[in-house]
C-alpha cells in the first residue's frame, strides 16, 4: 500500500471514529472512501465492518456501568443480533459484486436519511412510553432487532439508530442504558459478521488494520473535538458527507 493511500484510509478511519463517538454515522465516510479508492464494494464493506469493530467494543466498555440492570434485554435481544448478523453477512457473501455496486448508493441514502431523521424518530417513539411493555411489544422488538441485525450484517450503516428505535419499542428511557445496549448489540452483529467475512477471505487486512488504527485514534483523540462541536453539528456533517458520497457514486455509475 502506498503511503498516500494509507494516509487517506487512516484519515477516513479517524473521522469515522470521531463521528461515531458522539453521533453515529461514521460508516457513511469510511466505507465510500474504500470504494472510491477502487476496492471491490463487497470487500470494502467487509473490511469496513472489521476495521470499525474495535470502536464498537470500546464504546460498549465505556457504557458498561449502565448495563447493570439490563440482563433481560441483553439475553433476549442479543440472540437475534447474533443470528441476524450472521444471516446478513452470509447474504452479502452470496451477492454478486455488480449487484451490490448497484444498490450501494441507495443503501447509503437510506442510512443518511435515518441519521437525518434520528431526533424526529426518537420524539415520535417517546410518545408511547407508558407502562411496562406487553408480550406483543417484546415480540415486536425481538423481530425488529432481528431485521436490524440482518441489515447490519449485510451493510451496517445506520444500525445504531435502528437499534435505539427497537429499544424504544420496549419503552426504555435511560439514554445511557440504551446506548450501552446499542453498543453491545452492535458489537455482537459486527463480531459475527466479521468472523464470517474473515472465514470467506473477504477482508483486505492492510486496509482494515490501517483504518482500525485511525478509528481508535479518532474515537479517543478526536472525541473531545467532536463533543465541542456537539452531536447536532457532527450529525449534520455526517449527513452532508453521506449525501455527497451517495450522489457521487450514482454519478460515477451513470
Amino acid at each position: 500500500m502506498q503511503w498516500d493511500t494509507a494516509a487517506i484510509i487512516f484519515g477516513a478511519g479517524f473521522c469515522a471514529g470521531m463521528i461515531n463517538s458522539v453521533a453515529g454515522g461514521g460508516t457513511l465516510l469510511s466505507f465510500p472512501t474504500l470504494v472510491w479508492l477502487g476496492r471491490d464494494p463487497i470487500l470494502a464493506n467487509a473490511t469496513n465492518a472489521v476495521a470499525l469493530w474495535p470502536g464498537s467494543l470500546a464504546a460498549m466498555f465505556g457504557f458498561r456501568h449502565s448495563l447493570g440492570q439490563s440482563r433481560r434485554w441483553l439475553v433476549l435481544l442479543g440472540m437475534p443480533s447474533v443470528v441476524g448478523g450472521l444471516i446478513g453477512a452470509m447474504l452479502l457473501m452470496r451477492t454478486p459484486s455488480r449487484t451490490f455496486s448497484t444498490i450501494v448508493p441507495w443503501l447509503i441514502l437510506l442510512a443518511t436519511a435515518l441519521l437525518a431523521a434520528q431526533e424526529p424518530i426518537g420524539r415520535w417513539l417517546r410518545r408511547y412510553h407508558s407502562g411496562p411493555p406487553s408480550r406483543r411489544w417484546w415480540a415486536g422488538a425481538i423481530f425488529f432487532q432481528l431485521l436490524v441485525a440482518l441489515y447490519g450484517g449485510y451493510f451496517g450503516a445506520g444500525i445504531g439508530i435502528m437499534m435505539l428505535a427497537a429499544l424504544s419499542l420496549l419503552r426504555l428511557t435511560d439514554i445511557y442504558q440504551m446506548n450501552g445496549l446499542k453498543n453491545f448489540f452492535g458489537m455482537c452483529i459486527n463480531a459475527v459478521a466479521g468472523a464470517c467475512f474473515a472465514w470467506s477471505g473477504a477482508i483486505l487486512w492492510g486496509d482494515a488494520v490501517t483504518m482500525a488504527m485511525g478509528a481508535i485514534a479518532g474515537g479517543y483523540g478526536g472525541a473531545g473535538l467532536a463533543r465541542k462541536a456537539g452531536p447536532k453539528a457532527v450529525r449534520a456533517a455526517a449527513v452532508f458527507v453521506g449525501l455527497a458520497m451517495a450522489i457521487s457514486l450514482l454519478i460515477r455509475r451513470g
